[in-house]
């Protein structure tokens, strides 16, 4: 190995796991979803990118600046995770399992087709900051834009991990994750948490889709799928229901597709990276950090 392919290939991994905390905070999103409610909302990308797009139609209607725009990406994502939470799972009935599952995919599809016909599929320019700012250490270079969407996503898990640990409604949440009925029973009404987890996941989204576009520059309708099947990467890898599995297993995903990006070029890296993701569902299916204990 040569000294410039060790340089090539520490970059690409520093890049990747700055990348990576996007996928992670969509990895946090499903499993937030999942432990309240043990099902998985396959319309969370597609929710996320249409948040987006609100956000960049402020940019592009009224010159908004770059945190007004990030703002409204996320709050417009949490309203439509919202819409999604009713839509999808508080009226479907629950001696049919897979019926939510269904009409999240209905609701996936909906969206990306609204997405698309908004935007006539074309990708439009999303504000981005500090991207010509550089950090030189030795020869590896730091992007400036890279280390703003790693900052505003760990700021927003360190506020996730907040509301979870330090306030009445990460109590909440926990509890009816853990033992529904019995926090029931404590006065907790899960459809209230059910409702919040779903604002608080979208807004998670919101941030992720907003994050994405502004290290490229640009907001594309394909983002969604991307987005959706990385973040199961990252849970299916870090483990069902774990939190910190899904922040290791966004950034185990980051890192990866950089590096197979470096090694195989454009064309092939989603191939590796899927490659991962049959991996550990035939060999370690639980995850690293996922748990197979049950719930009342």
């Amino acid at each position: 190995m040569d000294y410039f392919f060790i340089i090539d290939f520490v970059q690409s991994l520093v890049d990747g796991l700055l990348f990576g905390t996007t996928y992670a905070l969509i990895g946090i999103g499903f499993t937030l979803i999942f432990g309240v409610m043990r099902k998985l909302n396959l319309a969370y990308g597609a929710a996320a990118l249409a948040g987006t797009y609100i956000g960049v139609a402020a940019f592009l209607a009224f010159d908004a600046p770059p945190p007004v725009v990030f703002l409204l990406s996320a709050l417009g994502s949490g309203i439509i995770g919202i819409v999604v939470y009713y839509c999808c799972f508080r009226f479907t009935p629950t001696q049919v399992p897979m019926a939510s599952l269904l009409a999240s995919v209905g609701m996936l599809l909906f969206i990306d087709e609204a997405v698309v016909h908004a935007s006539h599929g074309m990708p439009v320019p999303y504000p981005s900051v500090f991207r010509n700012a550089i950090i030189e250490i030795g020869d590896i270079w730091v992007r400036g834009d890279l280390l703003f969407v790693f900052g505003i996503c760990v700021v927003a898990m360190g506020v996730l991990f907040w509301l979870l640990y330090r306030t009445p409604l990460g109590l909440a949440t926990r509890a009816v994750s853990q033992q529904p009925r019995a926090a029931a029973l404590c006065g907790i009404d899960p459809t209230r948490v059910n409702l919040l987890t779903f604002g608080i996941s979208g807004v998670l989204g919101g941030i992720a889709g907003a994050m994405t576009a502004a290290a490229v520059g640009v907001l594309s309708p394909i983002i969604a799928l991307g987005l959706t099947v990385k973040g199961l990467i990252a849970v299916v890898i870090g483990g069902l229901g774990s939190i910190p599995g899904a922040i290791i297993g966004g950034l185990l995903v980051g890192a990866s597709e950089n590096i197979f990006l470096l090694l195989r070029g454009v064309t092939e890296r989603d191939i590796y990276v899927m490659l991962m993701l049959f991996l550990f569902l035939t060999l370690r299916p639980g995850g690293l950090f996922g748990s197979t204990a049950g719930r009342d």
